[in-house]
């Protein structure tokens, strides 16, 4: 376990993060941090995960704050690098062997305050990537896309690698599934190997339960940069429940705002990458967590290698 917290660094190596930590870091107790795992088991290794968990532990919305009492429950905005700490607690556990897992957890509050960031800035990605924010409540991609940057620079040398984020992000997927379903889209790499099929086959078998989403080109055209001074657009100013394909856009996102996108099938290196919606999954509020996704990619990824 390796904790990064100085609020510096974090700026500087994570700014897109750092955009969404700006408010709360000015309170030592609100402090952002990213938290890394790491788990090599017994013997070669034979596969590389590299998981990236949403972390905010609470979710103001910022300068697009939330309102009409939707904000209670935002404690629970961290289940997806909950999701990346319970899998590595079923690592620990089982102990698989020729399996190296890398876990990153972007914890970070939304905070509004006279320090927030909001609409209309525009923020280089640790990718070189020119975002312009549309919507501080879209905190979440943005806590992400650089970590899951930094672990695609890992996943470049790494073994037969495969990159997740875990999210808890919209509330279109709920909108558009109900609400015991995760959501998993894959981009190119990922889809070449079924990897969103097979991973919905080890749910269905341990009841943890997915839904398929596809990622199109209208996905990627929607956070095109509309003017000459970004190149990717965070997002609209809308609910994501009110925005045609609300949970698939943000998994384009993150694929243009990692640098990602350099990395699709037919790149010279192709990395599969799949986004995790569990804002359905992760459990009612109020009411107790679900713990999904980690028994499905345990099934898939672990269980086979004890």
């Amino acid at each position: 376990v390796s904790v990064k917290s100085d609020q510096d660094q974090l700026n500087k190596e994570y700014p897109l993060y750092g955009a969404v930590n700006r408010a709360a870091s000015q309170v030592s107790r609100h402090q952002g941090r990213v938290i890394f795992l790491e788990y090599t088991g017994e013997g070669n290794t034979e596969k590389t995960l590299f998981l990236v968990g949403k972390g905010v532990t609470y979710d103001t919305g910022g300068a697009d704050i939330k309102a009409g009492g939707v904000m209670a429950g935002m404690h629970r905005d961290k289940c997806g690098a909950a999701a990346v700490a319970g899998f590595f607690k079923i690592l620990s556990e089982m102990k698989p062997k020729g399996l190296k897992v890398v876990g990153a957890m972007a914890m970070v509050r939304n905070s509004v305050g006279s320090n927030c960031y909001v609409a209309d800035e525009i923020i280089t990605s640790r990718a070189g990537v020119r975002v312009r924010v549309g919507n501080t409540d879209a905190e979440g991609r943005m806590a992400m896309a650089d970590v899951l940057c930094h672990l695609k620079e890992q996943a470049l040398t790494a073994v037969n690698p495969q990159l997740f984020t875990i999210a808890t992000l919209t509330g279109h997927v709920i909108r558009a599934y109900g609400e015991n379903y995760s959501a998993i889209l894959d981009n190119g790499p990922a889809r070449n190997m079924n990897n969103a099929q097979e991973i919905q086959a080890a749910g269905d078998e341990w009841a943890d339960p997915f839904e398929i989403s596809t990622l199109r080109r209208d996905d990627y055209d929607f956070h095109r940069g509309k003017s000459e001074y970004e190149d990717v657009l965070q997002c609209n100013n809308s609910p994501s429940s009110a925005t045609a394909r609300g949970h698939q856009t943000p998994a384009a996102f993150l694929i243009e705002a990692s640098g990602l996108e350099k990395h699709g099938k037919e790149s010279d290196k192709p990395l599969p990458y799949s986004h995790l919606d569990i804002a359905g999954s992760s459990g009612p509020f109020p009411g107790v967590p679900t713990g999904a996704p980690i028994v499905a990619l345990a099934a898939q990824f672990v269980f086979p290698r004890c």
